[in-house]
């Protein structure tokens, strides 16, 4: 989570559910629960998220999207906007490139965050994520509305 002011982004706070150890209806509960928690203890005021990508491995994929469901649900029930973002969108904004290694993220964060070390890798790319809506609420562009060919 970062917050935005008048000049640059200041990091708040990152972290990563971890819910391995429960069986899938137990993982999604648990993911709902943390991430109302956590929206009740920042009260943010939009919530930014990674687009769904094609994945190699269809059962990777759809627990992803199982994940990023309740996490749109418990966003979409505290009225809180929400706003997608591709993951060539997030690397270009943060890296310059759209197919930056997970690396280059993680180093990228930390620099424009101005943290001691560099975030773990799934936190990197939530703070990334946010950095760049961040920096699509500053050029008040709305990401809906770009092409990948557009260019500003």
């Amino acid at each position: 989570m970062i917050e935005t002011g008048r000049y640059q982004p200041r990091y708040v706070a990152s972290g990563v559910i971890r819910v391995e150890k429960y069986p899938a209806p137990e993982r999604l509960r648990q993911i709902f629960q943390a991430i109302g928690q956590l929206l009740e203890q920042f009260q943010p005021d939009s919530m930014a998220i990674e687009k769904v990508f094609v994945h190699k491995d269809p059962n990777a994929a759809i627990k992803l999207g199982q994940a990023r469901g309740v996490i749109l649900c418990a966003a979409a029930l505290q009225a809180l906007p929400i706003f997608e973002y591709t993951p060539t969108q997030i690397k270009g904004v943060i890296v310059g490139k759209g197919h930056a290694a997970k690396g280059q993220i993680q180093f990228m964060v930390q620099q424009l965050l101005k943290l001691g070390e560099a975030p773990q890798e799934d936190a990197a790319d939530a703070l990334a994520c946010a950095l760049c809506h961040a920096r699509f609420a500053t050029l008040k562009v709305d990401p809906h509305q770009l092409s990948q060919r557009k260019r500003f």
